[in-house]
């Protein structure tokens, strides 16, 4: 089990995990030894997960998410595969946390006719100086 917050937790067979052969360091052992790890977390089927989360997970893990609604995360910062288990993993948690935050609705709002005056007084002074730039015809 992986526990995202005190509300969320999930399941073992919500996510799995697959070693391969990680490139980066690791001298000849790297050949040898898979020590990357590809964690898939199934978060279409996910039952602790709510719809609106499912949809703002989807746009934040961008191309991480796959077409049957799994997110597919990469990890060979480390030589170690254990180390490398647990990086994916807060990777995850990390990205379901920022997917549980509701983004505030932005409030349209109107210049204030001060504000308006200004920038047209600007646009008039600009103007005047341009003028005065061109020759003068006599």
């Amino acid at each position: 089990m992986l526990r995202v917050n005190d509300a969320i937790t999930l399941e073992d067979w919500e996510y799995s995990e697959q070693f391969i052969r990680a490139s980066g360091p690791g001298g000849q052992n790297v050949n040898k030894v898979s020590s990357a790890v590809e964690l898939r977390f199934e978060a279409e089927r996910s039952p602790s997960l709510t719809a609106p989360v499912k949809r703002r997970l989807q746009r934040i893990a961008g191309r991480k998410w796959t077409k049957d609604g799994a997110i597919v995360l990469q990890c060979d910062e480390t030589r170690q595969q254990s180390r490398n288990r647990e990086i994916a993993k807060e990777k995850l948690v990390a990205l379901i946390k920022k997917a549980l935050v509701v983004p505030k609705r932005r409030i349209p709002t109107k210049p204030t006719k001060g504000s308006q005056r200004r920038r047209l007084d600007q646009k008039k002074a600009r103007g005047e100086i341009k003028t005065l730039r061109t020759k003068i015809s006599e």
